[in-house]
């Protein structure tokens, strides 16, 4: 006789600190084992390498997936230029940029303002967005180059946190559907001396900030917050 798993009934959020070289997959995957609840979703996704907010809905919670994706949100990024990367970011193949100088602060901050207000932007080949069927990141690993569309998003502010060549970190607040990757990408090839992204961090996902997330370790029932606490109505 076949038998049934029973799942707890727990409804909420619960924000976690994502660790680096976890999927947002797996820090889903290890709340719904720790919580024994059948629903866990996740609100935006974060590469493995990338660390901070991550909003998970739990039980009835996951209706709320789609409001709470749309919110905006605050990242601490790293950026190294004179390189290139494939996949813009610093697990792809790295190409140094011939004849890169170091570029002065002045030059940096002159650009940074091109990136600020509603743009439109390309994605990354190797990213989720999906062409005929098929995620953009699938067709990149086969070495075909996926037809992407730039994509409206806006941002609210870029603030220059520190730079000594090559590396340059960024604050940045943006809308849904922004790639911190294509900013890496866009901001060396307008510098004319490549970049990409090297570290990130999320720290804010509309209201939920990294200083109110949990570490996976400390995941309990006694760590689910209220759907109340989501603040939409």
């Amino acid at each position: 006789m076949k038998k049934f798993r029973v799942y707890n009934q727990i409804n909420g959020l619960m924000v976690i600190n994502k660790p680096m070289d976890w999927t947002s997959f797996d820090v889903v995957a290890k709340v719904r084992n720790i919580l024994n609840v059948k629903k866990v979703g996740h609100t935006g996704t974060l590469d493995p390498k990338a660390t901070g907010v991550l909003v998970l809905c739990i039980g009835k919670g996951t209706k709320l997936v789609q409001d709470l994706t749309g919110l905006d949100k605050e990242y601490q990024c790293e950026i190294t230029l004179g390189a290139t990367s494939n996949t813009d970011d610093q697990e792809g193949e790295l190409k140094p940029v011939e004849g890169a100088n170091e570029v002065p602060i002045t030059d940096i901050e002159n650009i940074l303002k091109e990136f600020t207000g509603t743009f439109e932007q390309m994605p990354p080949q190797f990213s989720a967005k999906k062409i005929g069927g098929k995620k953009a990141y699938e067709l990149a690993r086969k070495g075909k180059k996926a037809e992407l569309k730039p994509a409206e998003i806006i941002v609210h502010t870029i603030e220059l946190l520190d730079y000594k060549w090559p590396i340059l970190k960024l604050k940045v607040h943006c809308g849904k559907g922004f790639y911190v990757r294509s900013l890496a990408r866009d901001i060396g090839e307008k510098l004319e001396v490549g970049g990409y992204l090297s570290a990130l961090k999320r720290t804010k996902v509309g209201h939920f900030t990294i200083e109110n997330a949990i570490g996976i370790e400390e995941a309990d029932v006694k760590t689910v917050l209220p759907l109340s606490a989501a603040h939409i109505t």
